[in-house]
Order: structure tokens, then C-alpha cells, then sequence
């Protein structure tokens, strides 16, 4: 087979899209039907929520200020 038609394989992005879709689907129909698609309270998601972006915050800012690179550690020197 040549290169030209070989098919790339399905990035994790992607699937994750999928599956977020499919949840988001999943909660409209709920929604339609009456019923709690969340079994939370705002309180608690808002706590979820405030714990997960300080979480992804601290570790980006963690990440950018040490050089994990080889490339990185060079130009440090």
C-alpha cells in the first residue's frame, strides 16, 4: 500500500469530542425527560469546578517554570 492511501488513525482528541458529545446528548435527553442529569448540587459543582481549574492552573504554571526538555535545560545554561 502506498502512503497516499494509508489512514491515519483516529487522534485521542477526537474521541474525547466523541465521548463529551455523546454525554452531552445523554444529559439534554435527560433533561427533556424530567429527570436530574447531574446528581449534584451547584454548590458542588461549583466547588468540582473551582478545584479542577486551580488543579490544571498549577500544574501548567509547574510545567512552564521547570525545563523538562533536553532542548529546555540547554538554553538554560
Amino acid at each position: 500500500m502506498s502512503e497516499q492511501n494509508q489512514i491515519r488513525p483516529v487522534s485521542k482528541g477526537a474521541w474525547f469530542r466523541i465521548v463529551f458529545l455523546v454525554f452531552a446528548l445523554v444529559n439534554q435527553l435527560l433533561v427533556v425527560y424530567g429527570k436530574s442529569p447531574l446528581p449534584f448540587s451547584e454548590e458542588q459543582l461549583e466547588q468540582l469546578f473551582s478545584l479542577v481549574w486551580t488543579s490544571v492552573a498549577a500544574l501548567i504554571a509547574w510545567w512552564k517554570d521547570n525545563d523538562w526538555t533536553k532542548k529546555a535545560r540547554s538554553r538554560t545554561k
